[in-house]
């Protein structure tokens, strides 16, 4: 036989859970339709910053893309130099065009781990194949 008494408790807790959720929803449109915004006041960037980031992101592109004809010239600084502005890039997307700057630092980690591994992965195969010999 099952036990009863197990599912009410958890239905309890479900009622409870989604009514704290919809009290929250409620206090969300009520602001919103007063005109407060209480989410990251001040934090949030204009269009036209975004635009500013947007052509820095192309410079440092176009620098990649010349320092890929330069790779005879530059030698064993090549590969760094790449790197270093990979990373620049990178975290310029995800910390602003993504808007992890905003949010958990939980979901910034998750990137940037994602990031390491990727990295990781990239230098172990050229250590593999001998690159840097």
């Amino acid at each position: 036989m099952s036990d009863t008494s197990e599912t009410t408790e958890l239905d309890e807790g479900y009622d409870q859970a989604n009514e704290a959720v919809r009290h929250r929803v409620d206090e969300r449109e009520d602001a919103t339709v007063h005109g407060v915004h209480d989410d990251h006041p001040g934090d949030h960037w204009s269009d036209l910053k975004f635009v500013y980031l947007a052509l820095a992101l192309a410079l440092v592109t176009a620098l990649e893309v010349a320092l890929s004809y330069m790779v005879d010239d530059l030698g064993p600084v090549f590969l760094p130099a790449l790197i270093i502005l990979m990373l620049v890039k990178f975290f310029a997307v995800v910390s602003y065009f993504m808007h992890l700057k905003f949010d958990n630092r939980l979901f910034s980690l998750m990137f940037y781990m994602g990031l390491l591994l990727a990295v990781g992965v990239y230098t172990a195969t050229l250590l593999t194949f001998k690159f840097f010999d």
